[in-house]
């Protein structure tokens, strides 16, 4: 079945939901999504979004706290244009009815929380369940559009690029390519479905669960950069994957994160022994940008041989920490922790991925009709290590700069026919040929997350992400060879993904020969001020290419023919 729609969605978290709602206005808009609609990244996100409304604050503030905590990688504009029209984006949420909390004495005002790297209090929060109550207000207003379908547990298995001959002394091959849909596996009913769109919107998160301990939803395997760089598409910056420094410590726990607005309001990492040790590593202490505070309780974890180490609020009043983190609260009392008297066990875990699909100011990939929003695109906001809270508030940013360029071009897309596709719609095979073989797929995944967590984590060496790139090669050489014949399902195709995009984490990491933001190798520890740019990666037909070289100003990558194979510099 081939379905033909404005706007092709892939993904319902907080960045999809936002330009559905924006680009419904001008056209038919299909949302996919793997699970069910509300199993997001978005809808486990705790602590809130960050956006100048405070009389204390300034977007000046705010943007110098970003670019710090971007240690020189921040793309300016691009800083400039998210916290500058982020104000704008959250009287979006507020129309909408996300229910963001007031202050007691003034119902007037937020009530604003402060995390790692902030230098005001300006985390707009909705409890500690700021991404459900997002989620849950976007997807109503989602339900009631007309011009919006929904469809549930259908994957993307590839786009669908038109691609153009590339002339003798052209410039980049792709930017010449076209994105025309998608191919779609509906996973209920085990079929291959075409999807046709003048627009194509990747949304798709980030890639957490590339490691063996990570706060992100099992959804999180990384298919919309797997997708993109089978398609052509530039990638960039995969080796900063920042690990949040917090998840709950306990085998009943799974991927439960413990927000940082809990140290915000005044929560203190401590030993087995009650010491803390924060001081030791940064004058911020318990509020430092999170690949110190990350570090730092690996270093501790590493000396003292312990399993973790321990966040205590337990001095602040029991009724205010009910109050203020209830979702938090509970599940560690279902687990047998009162957090008014007692400290939480906690470690890091891979939590978000900074790097992603290159975009400009409008989200627009170097692939025509396509664009990536939120965690799987690389914008230029995060630069090396993403400052705490920008992530939702990227996402808005974004979609609403998407959508409007798309409603731009509407009008032209409807005047012109969209080119006959490749119909690949079928009816899977019932055949169990190969089901016995659906053990390689468990083996290879769980042995990717293990390499990755131990050989490519907080802290790496050449000589551990050497072996790593040679056994990722060999699990990908193993996935082509002896997994055509089983049955194709999800997890076999997240496998696929998620096998790539370790390695190209692990070729981004090699490629930085340096210590910068979440990237820290021991045999590099200080920075190189040569290396001040931004990891590119892409495959052509013939060979795929990995240059340390800056991607282009958004100026440039809006126009597109202008970029070049060998890379334009700024």
């Amino acid at each position: 079945m081939k379905n033909q729609f404005d706007y092709l969605v892939v993904g319902s978290g907080i960045a999809g939901l936002t330009f559905a709602l924006k680009a419904a206005k001008s056209g038919s808009v299909a949302i996919v999504t793997k699970k069910s609609k509300l199993e997001t990244s978005t809808n486990y996100a705790q602590g809130g979004i960050a956006s100048v409304v405070g009389d204390d604050d300034s977007f000046q503030l705010h943007v110098e706290d970003t670019l710090n905590a971007g240690d020189g990688l921040c793309h300016p504009e691009i800083v400039e244009l998210v916290v500058k029209t982020g104000p704008e984006r959250i009287r979006d949420l507020l129309e909408l009815g996300v229910p963001f909390n007031r202050r007691h004495e003034n119902p007037e005002l937020f009530h604003l929380g402060r995390e790692g790297g902030h230098s005001r209090n300006r985390i707009l929060h909705a409890q500690d369940m700021t991404g459900q109550a997002v989620e849950k207000v976007l997807m109503a207003a989602v339900e009631e559009d007309p011009n919006i379908v929904v469809f549930e547990n259908h994957m993307v298995l590839d786009l669908i690029i038109q691609h153009h001959s590339m002339k003798s002394g052209s410039v980049d091959l792709y930017q010449q390519d076209i994105c025309r849909g998608a191919y779609v596996l509906d996973i209920d009913g085990d079929q291959i479905h075409t999807f046709v769109a003048n627009a194509i919107l990747l949304c798709t998160g980030g890639a957490g669960k590339v490691y063996l301990y990570t706060s992100n939803p099992d959804v999180a395997t990384g298919d919309g950069l797997a997708i993109a760089y089978r398609a052509g598409a530039k990638l960039a910056n995969l080796e900063f994957v920042q690990f949040h420094p917090t998840c709950l410590y306990h085998p009943l726990a799974k991927n439960f994160l413990i927000s940082e607005a809990v140290r915000g309001e005044g929560a203190r990492l401590i030993d087995k022994k009650g010491r803390a040790f924060m001081a030791k590593y940064h004058p911020l202490k318990d509020l430092a940008f999170r690949d110190i505070v990350a570090r730092a309780i690996d270093t501790e974890m590493k000396t003292s041989g312990d399993d973790c180490v321990f966040l205590d609020i337990s001095h602040k009043d029991s009724d205010f920490i009910k109050d203020r983190f209830p979702n938090i609260y509970q599940k560690c009392l279902s687990l047998g922790i009162d957090i008014t008297k007692d400290p939480l066990p906690v470690v890091p875990a891979a939590h978000y991925m900074c790097g992603g699909i290159v975009t400009n100011l409008s989200g627009r990939t170097t692939i025509q009709n396509l664009y990536a929003i939120g965690e799987c695109a690389c914008t230029g906001l995060h630069g090396a290590n993403r400052l705490a809270s920008n992530s939702l508030l990227e996402a808005m940013v974004f979609a609403h700069q998407a959508a409007n360029e798309c409603k731009t071009h509407i009008g032209s897309w409807h005047n012109r026919m969209l080119p006959e596709v490749p119909d690949r719609s079928a009816k899977l095979s019932n055949s169990h040929e190969g089901n016995n073989e659906m053990v390689l797929i468990a083996h290879n995944w769980d042995f990717i997350r293990r390499l990755m967590w131990n050989y490519v984590g907080i802290v790496r060496t050449d000589k551990r992400l050497a072996l790593a790139l040679n056994h990722i090669a060999q699990i990908r050489m193993e996935i082509r060879e002896h997994m055509p014949k089983i049955p194709v399902n999800s997890d076999l195709v997240e496998l696929q993904g998620l096998a790539l995009v370790a390695e190209l984490i692990i070729r981004c990491a090699i490629q930085r020969q340096e210590s910068r933001g979440l990237h820290f190798n021991v045999d590099h520890p200080g920075k190189d001020e040569s290396s001040l740019r931004d990891t590119v990666v892409f495959k052509n037909p013939a060979e795929e290419f990995l240059s340390s070289v800056p991607i282009k100003t958004s100026e440039q990558a809006s126009a597109p023919q202008s970029s070049a194979l060998s890379f334009q510099h700024r």
